[in-house]
């Protein structure tokens, strides 16, 4: 009974050993961050740039510890849902994903010793389904158009949390700095030879990196000058389209193949409105883009990367034209060996309807600049 009114009152407790769970993981969690917060930036050589007057830079994300930018939304996922108190001692973790999420986020999952469940569409490669694995996570796999319900489906009959990388992926990353991947880019850059990019450019995939990204250039106008941001899409995605027409509810019956990015729905955590340009990438463009990339870094990169450098070079092709200078700087998402049996299998590439030879031959002479 309460005291002060003479009714009763339902009361619940967080108990002290909760508490001292809670404080715990997220010690953990901030452990990963001081090992894993930055990533290497690599400057890519080509003599038609340099004798233009145009730096490109990769900032390779696939080296945290999951193996892909997806690390840093994992973690600021996992510090989102312990702060609102969404994630508790022995319920699973459940998420909606095409693999790097879900294998960042089997990481954080095992590090905290409670159980993930992945929720991911049945063309997922074979490789990041083993790798969740690998994490101690289980994989379910099931039809695109489904996996979101299906997810929150899970969670609520496991009593479980969806952490939902779609809608709270432009939230819980803290767009101000904190280290995050726009703070960690601007400050590599400074030592440069062009050290305020003119362009960066990335892809979408939650929204979450372009919104922290362009978010991150309106609020430090003295920092970062007259950066702006160009998202790159991919075939069979409705986030160009939402980005021309303004309409949010554009829909696909149909996946990306470029996994990791592109989405047949508009997704919460894209936010138009701090993107200066969008660009349309043929899936054939992306994936002849980490060929050649290869030879030139001695690395299999994911089809992702792929759509960046391409719309990058496009990016470096406008300003030679315009007769500009400076800096791009775009993303190496995640590694190639995740896509042996796809991106960089011939009879796959044959069976896609897909021709790379027009676009690597165009690579080749724009590199060298003829």
């Amino acid at each position: 009974m309460s005291v002060l009114s003479g009714v009763n009152v339902v009361e619940t407790e967080i108990s002290a050993a909760e508490r001292e769970w809670n404080h715990e993981v997220v010690r953990k969690i901030g452990a990963d961050f001081a090992r894993s917060s930055d990533t290497h930036l690599i400057k890519l050589e080509l003599p038609r740039l340099t004798e233009a007057g145009i730096d490109l830079y990769l900032k390779d994300e696939s080296t945290h510890p999951s193996g892909s930018l997806k690390h840093r939304l994992a973690r600021s996922l996992f510090l989102y849902g312990l702060s609102n108190g969404w994630i508790r001692r022995g319920r699973p973790v459940v998420e909606a994903s095409s693999g790097s999420t879900a294998i960042s986020e089997a990481y954080f999952a095992r590090l905290l010793g409670i159980p993930f469940i992945a929720v991911a569409p049945k063309s997922t490669a074979q490789a990041k389904i083993e790798a969740i694995e690998f994490l101690g996570g289980e994989v379910r796999l099931t039809e695109p158009g489904n996996i979101y319900e299906d997810a929150s489906r899970i969670a609520e009959e496991t009593g479980g949390h969806y952490m939902d990388q779609f809608t709270y992926a432009e939230r819980a990353t803290d767009w101000r700095g904190n280290n995050n991947i726009a703070e960690s880019l601007f400050s590599q850059m400074r030592l440069e030879r062009n050290p305020v990019p003119a362009w960066v450019v990335v892809s979408a995939g939650t929204g979450g990196t372009s919104s922290t990204i362009g978010r991150f250039i309106r609020y430090k106008p003295n920092q970062v000058g007259d950066t702006r941001l160009c998202v790159v899409d991919p075939e069979n995605s409705v986030f160009y389209d939402c980005y021309q027409s303004g309409d949010r509810s554009l829909t696909l019956s149909t996946g990306s193949r470029i996994e990791g990015i592109g989405r047949p729905r508009v997704e919460a955590s894209f936010i138009p409105s701090v993107i200066d340009r969008m660009m349309k990438v043929p899936d054939a463009a992306s994936i002849a883009a980490v060929h050649w990339l290869e030879r030139l870094i001695h690395r299999k990169c994911g089809g992702s990367t792929g759509t960046n450098l391409y719309g990058a070079l496009n990016i470096a092709e406008d300003m030679i034209s315009n007769g500009q200078t400076g800096s791009i700087v775009t993303l190496i998402c995640d590694p190639g060996d995740r896509y042996l049996g796809t991106y960089f299998n011939d009879e796959w590439i044959e069976g896609q309807g897909l021709d790379l030879a027009p676009y690597l031959a165009a690579l080749d002479k724009f590199a060298v600049g003829t």
